[in-house]
C-alpha cells in the first residue's frame, strides 16, 4: 500500500492538472531534502522524468558535494542527470544584480535550455507549502495587490510545484523513514537573506501562539487563489467598460469612472498598465477633479484630463525626422499620413478648394527646400485671414485641440517661415493673390 506522502503527492498533481503522466518531467534537484523527496517520489509513482543540477561556485566545497550527491541519486534513481556550472560572481559583476538575482536568472535559463533540447514537458521545481506562506506572508508585510497573496502557484508556464501540498516536516519525516540522504545548504542557516528571516523569528513565533499557523495560512492562501480568479474576471468587465482605444490613444470617460465602486482597486488595476505608479494613483484620481488641461506622465504614458475625458497616450520616444521637400517632389510619406504635390496654372486652376484636407498656395513665394516638420515651441505665423501673427500654442487653444492632437500636428514651413499647418490653416503670407499665375497644391491624405 501507498505511503500517504505518494497518495497525496498523486492526488496533488491530478487535481490541479499539473502533467499528463505520459509527459517527461525535468526535475530541478539541489540536494536538499525537498528535491531529493521529489525525485524519489517521481521515481516510486513511475513518472518520466530527468534530474538536473546546477552548480553556482559559490560555497566552495560544499557546492561540489552537493553535485556530486545529486548525480549519486541520478545513477540510483535510473533517471538521466543534466548539470553545469555557473560563473555566478561574474554574472553579477556583468549584470550589476544581487546573487540571489543572478542564481535565479542563471538557474531558470538554463533549465528552459535543457528542458527544451531534451523534449522534457515541464520543470518541476521542490517548493513546499511553508515556502508559499512565507512569500506570502513577505509580500503582505511589503505591500502588494491580491496577486502576491496567492503564495507559489503551482503552475506558471513550463514550471511546477508538485510538492506545494506537503510541510516542511512531514518531507524530513519521510526522507528518515527511508533512510535517504540529504545535504543542507550553509547559506540557509543565515538570516542575512529576508526569506531566511521569515523562516526563522517570524513564523516560529506565530507558531508559538498558533501552532497550526502554516497549515492555517496555507489555506487561506488557496481561498486568495480562488478569489483572484473572481477578481480578475470582474476587473476584466470593468477595464472593458471604462476603456476605449482611438487609433493611438485611449479614452475614459470621468463621469463613469467617478462612480465606479471600488475606485481605487478599479483605477490601480487599469492605470498600472500604463505604467503608473502605487504613488501616482492619487495623482491621477486627483485628475477627475481637475479642469481640462491637467495629466499626470508615467514613464510610458500621460493620461489627460480632457473635458469629460481622460485621454491616455504612450509618450514619443524619439524626435520626429525633419523632411526635406524639393521642387519636383509629387508625393511624402510622413508620420501623419501622405502628401500629394503638385504644380497649377492659376488659369487652369477653378476655384480655391474649402477642404482643409487641400492648401493652396502662391509657388512664386516659395523658396525650396521646404521643410516638414513637428510643430514646437516658439512657432508662429500669420493665419489666412489675418494681419497679425500669432503662436501656434496659441491657435491650438483657439481651435480647442487637447495635448495628443496637439503633439501630432506638422507644419510646412519655407525659409524659416510656417507655409502651412498641415490640416488645419495656410499662412496668410502665401494666399493666393489676383497676380499669382503659379499655384502650388498641397493634398494631405491621412
Amino acid at each position: 500500500m501507498p505511503h500517504q506522502l505518494l497518495t497525496n503527492f498523486l492526488n496533488f498533481i491530478r487535481e490541479h492538472l499539473l502533467f499528463d503522466p505520459s509527459q517527461k518531467i525535468l526535475l530541478a534537484v539541489s540536494g536538499g531534502v525537498d528535491s531529493m523527496v521529489m525525485a524519489c517520489l517521481f521515481k516510486e509513482a513511475g513518472f518520466n522524468a530527468g534530474i538536473a543540477h546546477c552548480n553556482f561556485q559559490l560555497r566552495d566545497e560544499e557546492s561540489v558535494r552537493d553535485e556530486s550527491f545529486v548525480r549519486e541519486l541520478a545513477g540510483r534513481l535510473e533517471l538521466p542527470f543534466h548539470e553545469t556550472r555557473f560563473d555566478t560572481t561574474e554574472y553579477v559583476a556583468t549584470h550589476k544584480v544581487s546573487i540571489q538575482i543572478a542564481a535565479r536568472e542563471l538557474r531558470y535559463q538554463w533549465l528552459e535550455e535543457v528542458r527544451v533540447a531534451n523534449g522534457y514537458a515541464y520543470i518541476a521545481t521542490a517548493h513546499h507549502l511553508q515556502d508559499s506562506v512565507e512569500t506570502a506572508l513577505m509580500n503582505f508585510a511589503k505591500g502588494t495587490g491580491i496577486a502576491g497573496l496567492h503564495g507559489i502557484l503551482p503552475k506558471y508556464d513550463k514550471i511546477i510545484r508538485p510538492m506545494l501540498f506537503a510541510e516542511k516536516d512531514t518531507l524530513v519525516a519521510w526522507a528518515t523513514r527511508k533512510n535517504l540522504q540529504f545535504v543542507e545548504d550553509s547559506s540557509n542557516a543565515t538570516d542575512k537573506y529576508t526569506r531566511n528571516y521569515f523562516r526563522h523569528h517570524v513564523i516560529p513565533v506565530i507558531q508559538e501562539s498558533i501552532p497550526a499557523a502554516v497549515k492555517n495560512m496555507a489555506g487561506t492562501i488557496e481561498k486568495i487563489r480562488e478569489a483572484e480568479v473572481l477578481y480578475q474576471e470582474s476587473v476584466t468587465r470593468h477595464r472593458k467598460a471604462l476603456l476605449t482605444q482611438k487609433e493611438d490613444h485611449w479614452m475614459i470617460p470621468v463621469l463613469k469612472l467617478q462612480k465606479t465602486v471600488p475606485l481605487q482597486t478599479i483605477a490601480w488595476e487599469i492605470f498600472r498598465e500604463f505604467g503608473c505608479s502605487s504613488a501616482q494613483l492619487p495623482q491621477v484620481l486627483n485628475l477627475l477633479e481637475s479642469e481640462s488641461g491637467r495629466y499626470v506622465e508615467t514613464p510610458t504614458h500621460r493620461i489627460l484630463r480632457n473635458r469629460a475625458w481622460l485621454l491616455i497616450t504612450a509618450l514619443q520616444e524619439k524626435a520626429a525626422p525633419v523632411i526635406s521637400i524639393s521642387n519636383d517632389t509629387t508625393n511624402v510619406h510622413y508620420g501623419g499620413g501622405q502628401l500629394h504635390l503638385r504644380h497649377i496654372d492659376k488659369s487652369h486652376a477653378g476655384s480655391i478648394p474649402q477642404s482643409q484636407e487641400t492648401a493652396w498656395v502662391d509657388a512664386s513665394q516659395l523658396r525650396y527646400p521646404l521643410i516638414l516638420r513637428k510643430w514646437k515651441q516658439g512657432d508662429y505665423f500669420y493665419p489666412l485671414g489675418m494681419r497679425k501673427k500669432k503662436k501656434l500654442s496659441r491657435f491650438f487653444i483657439d481651435q480647442k485641440l487637447s495635448i495628443p492632437e496637439k503633439e501630432q500636428v506638422w507644419v510646412l514651413e519655407s525659409q524659416k517661415r510656417v507655409v502651412w499647418v498641415i490640416g488645419m490653416r495656410i499662412d496668410d503670407r502665401f494666399k493666393i493673390l489676383p497676380s499669382t499665375e503659379k499655384i502650388l497644391s498641397i493634398e494631405l491624405h491621412k
